[in-house]
């Protein structure tokens, strides 16, 4: 399997530095790796890359330093938190993860969609903490060497990442507050 790359903030790193930075970062150092031919860089393929969003959500910038070579098709999909349910407003969602698991799992999901649909890359975020309406609460993106396997293998993941993932979704309106399922 590809090696996981968990983006989040970097130890070392200046604490404004957005996670975004370490991300670039990272995708440039991995570029390095495969331009000077190392041993393990001929793992890189396909690109996995699992980031933290604890606070904000920008899922067009996780694909800022992704390599396309060979994908077809991009596929993305984009939740939002919905401003109303059950006829209430809705003030936000709060979702609970386990944090020490949910990026090992969401690995494990992009893995094997990786294997399932020959993907090129895969990059998941899910945020964690408070999501108030019309923000971003998750990201996905694939891609392949044709639309077909971008398609499902998008379909799959979100549909296997709330079946899956440690995470536990509150959801608070204007008169009432309700926790929805178990994971997902």
């Amino acid at each position: 399997p590809a090696p996981m790359i968990v983006i989040g903030g970097a130890s070392g790193m200046v604490g404004n530095v957005s996670h975004y930075l370490s991300m670039i970062w990272l995708t440039h150092f991995m570029k390095q790796m495969i331009e000077k031919g190392l041993p393990h860089a001929k793992a890189m393929h396909p690109q996995i890359v699992i980031a933290e969003a604890p606070d904000t959500l920008e899922p067009y910038a996780l694909l800022k330093n992704i390599n396309f070579d060979g994908s077809g098709g991009v596929v993305s999909f984009v939740g939002i938190t919905r401003g109303r349910e059950n006829e209430e407003n809705v003030l936000h969602l709060e979702f609970d993860a386990w944090k020490e698991e949910l990026p090992k799992t969401l690995y494990k999901l992009a893995v094997e969609a990786s294997e399932k649909h020959n993907l090129n890359f895969v990059v998941i975020s899910h945020r964690v903490g408070k999501v108030y309406p019309e923000e971003p609460i998750v990201a996905i993106h694939v891609g392949a060497k044709h639309r077909k396997e971008a398609f499902k293998s998008c379909e799959w993941l979100i549909d296997s990442l709330k079946n899956q993932a440690p995470l536990w979704k509150k959801e608070v309106r204007e008169n009432s507050i309700e926790w929805k399922g178990g994971l997902g």
